[in-house]
C-alpha cells in the first residue's frame, strides 16, 4: 500500500482525506495552513483537514511557510513518502518537496485543465455562466496547474447552481477521482497527458468585483455574478448609501414581465428607456424587479445593511423599497 503525505485546508480537501483514509492508504502525515482566529472573540479554528486528521489519529503539521523551510522539508524527506496528494492546500510547493515523493506531487483540480488554472477554477466557471466542468487530478511541477494530467471527470453546472453548491458536488467528485488516480499509480498504469496551451487562468477574487453594474451588467450577466459570489461574498448593490447584498435573482426578459404583469403590455416600449437599475415593482406579493442592461433581474433572497439573509417577501415586509428608487 502506497505511504502518503496528504497536504490541504479547507472542506473541499477533507473529502478527499476521507476517502483516501478510507480506501486503507498509509497516511504518514497530514500536512495543513495554521489555525486562524475567527469571531468576535477572536479564537483559533482548526482548519477542517486538521480536524478530520486529529479525530482519525492522524499526524499533522502546521508550518507557517513551507519555501526555504528546511526543518520542515527534511521532516518530509525522513517521512520517504511514495505520493503526496495536494488538495486546495493554499501554499505553492517548492521544487526542494516536489521532488521527494518516489511517484510523484498529485494534485486535484477543480476544472478541466488547462481551462481554469489558479486559485478560483469553481467560482470562475459560474461566475462566466458556463454549462459544464469538472475535475482533473495531475502531476505536479513548478508552474501554476501546468503539470501532465492523469485522469478527468466532467459534469454539467445547474442553471441556478451557486458556487457554494458546486463546490460541495466537486468536493465529492475530486475525492472518488484521487483515489481512482492513487490506484492507477499504484498498479503503475497511471495516464500522462500534457496540457495544451490553450489555457485559461482562474484568479483569486477581488472584492471590487462584488459591486452590482446595472449599467454595464446584463441581467444574465448579474445572475451569474450573484452566484458565483454565493456564498463566498455577496453580490451587492447601493440603494441611499445602504449594502443591499443578493444572494439569489432569476434573469427574465421584458416579454416574462408582461406575462406577469399584463397592465405593463401598454408601456412596453418604454421599458428599454428606463434606467438600468431602477425599481420596477416592489411589493411583498408580487416581489422586487429591478431593470437591467438587457433584461430584469428577479430577486428571491436578499440581505440588508446590518441585517440577516432572507426571502424577498419576508424582507419586503419589514423594509421599504420605492417603485423608481435606482440602485447604484
Amino acid at each position: 500500500m502506497l505511504k502518503i503525505v496528504f497536504m490541504g485546508t479547507p472542506d473541499f480537501a477533507e473529502k478527499s482525506l476521507e476517502k483516501v483514509f478510507e480506501a486503507g492508504y498509509k497516511i504518514e502525515a497530514v500536512i495543513t495552513n495554521p489555525d486562524k482566529p475567527k469571531g468576535r472573540g477572536m479564537k483559533l479554528i482548526s482548519s477542517p483537514v486538521k480536524q478530520f486528521a486529529e479525530a482519525k489519529g492522524l499526524n499533522v503539521l502546521q508550518p507557517q511557510k513551507i519555501k526555504n523551510n528546511n526543518e520542515f522539508i527534511e521532516e518530509i524527506k525522513k517521512i520517504n513518502p511514495d505520493v503526496i496528494c495536494v488538495v486546495a492546500y493554499g501554499k505553492i510547493l517548492p521544487k526542494e518537496i516536489l521532488d521527494i515523493p518516489k511517484l510523484g506531487c498529485i494534485n486535484v483540480h477543480g476544472s478541466l485543465l488547462p481551462k481554469y488554472r489558479g486559485a478560483a477554477p469553481i467560482q470562475w466557471a459560474v461566475l462566466n455562466g458556463d454549462k459544464t466542468t469538472g475535475i482533473t487530478t495531475m502531476y505536479m511541477d513548478v508552474g501554476m496547474d501546468t503539470g501532465d494530467m492523469i485522469l478527468k471527470e466532467e459534469t454539467e453546472i445547474g442553471e441556478d447552481e451557486t458556487t457554494g453548491e458546486l463546490w460541495e458536488r466537486l468536493s465529492n467528485i475530486g475525492a472518488n477521482l484521487l483515489v481512482k488516480t492513487l490506484e492507477l499509480i499504484e498498479k503503475g498504469e497511471a495516464p500522462r497527458e500534457k496540457q495544451g496551451e490553450n489555457y485559461s487562468v482562474a484568479p483569486m477574487l477581488e472584492k471590487e468585483m462584488a459591486h452590482i453594474s446595472w449599467q454595464n451588467q446584463t441581467a444574465k450577466q448579474i445572475k451569474n455574478l450573484v452566484r458565483g459570489l454565493n456564498p463566498i461574498m455577496g453580490a451587492y448593490s447601493l440603494e441611499n448609501d445602504k449594502k443591499i447584498k443578493f444572494w439569489k435573482v432569476e434573469a427574465i426578459t421584458n416579454e416574462d414581465i408582461i406575462n406577469i404583469f399584463p397592465e405593463f403590455k401598454d408601456y412596453d416600449y418604454k421599458l428599454n428607456a428606463i434606467e438600468p437599475g431602477t425599481i420596477l415593482f416592489s411589493n411583498e406579493k408580487t416581489g422586487l424587479y429591478i431593470k437591467a442592461k438587457d433584461g430584469i433581474i428577479k430577486v428571491l433572497e436578499i440581505q440588508g445593511e446590518n441585517a440577516k439573509r432572507m426571502n424577498i417577501s419576508d424582507f419586503l415586509r419589514g423594509n421599504k423599497l420605492e417603485v423608481g428608487t435606482i440602485f447604484e
